[in-house]
């Protein structure tokens, strides 16, 4: 309780600290200072304020880029948000200033996603379940056990078949993707006091999982013998102490960030679906962009998106000891308990058909897609 007593003050400490350098430097110095870990150092905050001012004031074309995480949440969250904005302001020398509004300062959600489309803002980090309102090919990815292993999902974005296929289709909605990334496997978590672990589908029977408003994550746990229970978001922590819901589905560090620590009584690692994300541009912003300049952004994309695979690894391990220290269990089915989560709702079944005709166009096109899954990319992710 002590060390819980302490890690308040401190982060109450930080919050104010980043509220007076915000207020006398601006928002995005005061990210640059509290990642780069010189939040409290008045001199080095002065010279990042001073170097922001001027890249700004300097740069031909400025991005407005919105996320809904904290600026420093890479250590148990892969998106690399301030990577990104280093990489295009280097690699375009300084003629594209990045300004980053991270921690939902402009939206979360499908109204993060609307104001990418809409070039409100240029550009942002968006869930593709949230992005699949506005671009609904991207959520064959929440079809289960097909691309949900990292190595899997990596090969499939990276592929020419994917981005050949749907790129176009997502391009058409007004969105330029920048890059696809994963911040590992969706899970199944349940609540303190559910009293076991969820090690097969038999082990959900009854059991009321939180799912999002996606049809196809509440195709999935209605297979696996569970009764998907739509519960907003920010409402869901509520739901669990209270046992409206039983369990979630999050990666471990997703779970870890936004707060779940304190709630859940055991993890279990089904790698089922890709908890994924998209950093997406305004495609007509985008290609306003000189061309030699749309060539910079897709090698700084690219170099953003090999580093996001890289720090998987990193965050999941910190988030786990974190879940692990506060009591939370974790459990990784054996080869015989993966079967039967794939026999029992696996992409094979009939009952993923029309969707996959639906969303691909075709069974074939999905065929082709699978492919590609299983086939190895340019990115090699560890773990």
């Amino acid at each position: 309780m002590t060390n819980h007593k302490q890690n308040d003050t401190l982060q109450s400490a930080e919050r104010r600290r980043f509220f007076e350098v915000t207020k006398r430097y601006g928002f995005t110095t005061a990210v640059l200072a509290a990642t780069g870990g010189f939040l409290w150092s008045n001199p080095e905050v002065a010279h990042a304020a001073g170097d922001e001012a001027a890249k700004a004031k300097a740069a031909k074309h400025t991005m407005l880029f919105g996320t809904e995480y904290k600026a420093d949440a890479f250590h148990t969250y892969p998106i690399m948000q301030t990577q990104f904005k280093d990489n295009l302001e280097t690699m375009s020398k300084g003629e594209v200033y990045v300004k980053l509004h991270p921690s939902g300062q402009l939206g979360v959600g499908g109204a993060l996603a609307q104001k990418v489309q809409s070039g409100t803002i240029q550009g942002g980090s968006v869930s593709l379940s949230n992005f699949s309102p506005f671009t609904p090919v991207v959520d064959l990815i929440n079809i289960p056990f097909w691309c949900g292993e990292n190595q899997k999902f990596a090969n499939l974005v990276t592929s020419a078949a994917w981005n050949n296929e749907i790129t176009p289709k997502v391009t058409d909605k007004g969105y330029k993707p920048m890059f696809y990334f994963t911040v590992d496997p969706r899970t199944v978590a349940v609540r303190k006091g559910f009293g076991k672990i969820v090690k097969t589908p038999e082990d959900m029977r009854g059991m009321k999982m939180r799912v999002p408003g996606s049809k196809l994550l509440q195709q999935f746990y209605r297979l696996a013998g569970a009764n998907p229970t739509v519960v907003a978001w920010g409402e869901t922590p509520s739901a669990l102490k209270q046992g409206v819901a039983d369990g979630l589905d999050p990666a471990v560090g997703a779970l870890y960030t936004f707060g779940f620590i304190d709630i859940l009584e055991a993890i279990t690692m089904v790698e089922s679906v890709p908890d994924a994300q998209m950093f997406a541009a305004n495609y007509k912003w985008f290609e306003s962009l000189p061309k030699g300049m749309q060539t910079v952004f897709d090698d700084a994309s690219a170099k953003t998106q090999a580093e996001s695979f890289a720090q998987i690894l990193v965050a999941r391990k910190n988030s786990m000891d974190a879940l692990g220290k506060a009591g939370c269990k974790f459990y990784t089915p054996t080869a015989a308990e993966h079967q039967k989560w794939v026999d029992a709702c696996g992409e094979q079944r009939a009952e993923w058909n029309d969707i996959k005709k639906e969303l691909a166009g075709s069974i074939d096109l999905f065929d082709k897609l699978k492919a590609a899954a299983n086939t190895k990319g340019p990115i090699t992710v560890a773990g």
